[in-house]
């Protein structure tokens, strides 16, 4: 445990260097006046002079040497202090906690709704592999994992909110609002969970262990519960606790279709606005958090199955 915790520190602070580092290099490179594109978020394009475009570069140092402002962006970050947004002045900590809680409450919901979804489906599927039902599903899920989540999420909001008014397109605030874009989320998340869980099963059910279980008379059901379950737990723990990571981190899309104010749709707009504080602040995190839950599922696939050695 001691060697996993290391390993992963080191990694941790690799990963948050090099992303920060990468994330440095292309900000200032991007085409156009930084200055002027920051001015112009502050003040408006129409009130945009040589003069507040010249003081904000002063301000913001970019009329430093690269290599200064890099070292004073790295001695800020060793003090883990990661700066102001230059849009709202507010502190890039406070604006991201305040984003991310937002995200991670529409990542968790859809997280939810496909693990209700999709093992159950898989199972069903592996009771007869090949089969019309397994078939079907089959489609199914080829056809939502090769539909983008934005056709997804504007099928979805054609049908619910546009012609059956049942649902908000957007919004945020009430359970309500959760439906449509954790939906979304949670159904290209499921077509390659019906499969895995599918698989998954179809392995338990053809294992020796479940079979010498049937032969000393349990019935199928206690033979699944009693040796099947956790062996079928490994693989779909494992699947969904790496996509977790991919919701938080890939909502872009869905959070700027449904105005989710979540940490996706505020990047979007940050980096229109050549908001680098947030920019940079929002990799980071980013990158960090990858490392951190990629640790936390190591730790439950070994208390799932004590076989598997943390390395």
């Amino acid at each position: 445990m001691l060697k996993l915790l290391t390993s992963q520190l080191i990694q941790l602070l690799l990963v948050v260097w090099s992303v920060g580092t990468l994330t440095f290099v292309l900000m200032r490179n991007l085409p156009g006046d930084m200055a002027y594109r920051i001015a112009a978020s502050r003040y408006g394009y129409d009130q945009v002079t040589a003069s507040s475009a010249s003081q904000v570069r002063a301000e913001l140092g970019l009329d430093l040497a690269w290599h200064e402002q890099y070292l004073r962006w790295f001695a800020d970050l060793l003090r883990l202090d990661l700066g102001n947004s230059l849009v709202s002045g507010a502190s890039v900590w406070a604006e991201i906690s305040h984003q991310f809680g937002h995200t991670l409450a529409l990542a968790l919901v859809a997280l939810v709704i496909s693990l209700i979804i999709a093992p159950p489906i898989g199972i069903l599927s592996a009771l007869r592999p090949n089969g019309i039902f397994d078939r079907f599903t089959l489609f199914i899920a080829t056809l939502l994992r090769s539909a983008p989540a934005f056709i997804i999420g504007v099928l979805l909001m054609t049908i619910f909110a546009v012609q059956l008014k049942w649902l908000p397109a957007v919004g945020y605030g009430k359970p309500i609002n959760y439906v449509l874009p954790a939906l979304t989320l949670a159904l290209g998340l499921s077509a390659v969970s019906i499969r895995v869980s599918r698989n998954a099963a179809v392995a338990v059910f053809h294992a020796t262990y479940y079979e010498f279980a049937k032969l000393k008379g349990l019935s199928s059901w206690q033979a699944f519960r009693r040796h099947g379950m956790r062996n079928l737990a490994i693989p779909i723990v494992a699947y969904h606790g790496v996509q977790l990571i991919y919701l938080i981190e890939g909502v872009v899309i869905v959070e700027s279709l449904f105005a989710w104010p979540g940490i996706g749709h505020a990047l979007v707009h940050a980096i229109i606005a050549r908001d680098v504080p947030m920019i940079q602040g929002t990799a980071l995190v980013m990158g960090a958090l990858f490392v951190m839950l990629n640790t936390v599922l190591d730790i439950l696939n070994r208390l799932i199955d004590p076989r598997v050695k943390l390395k």
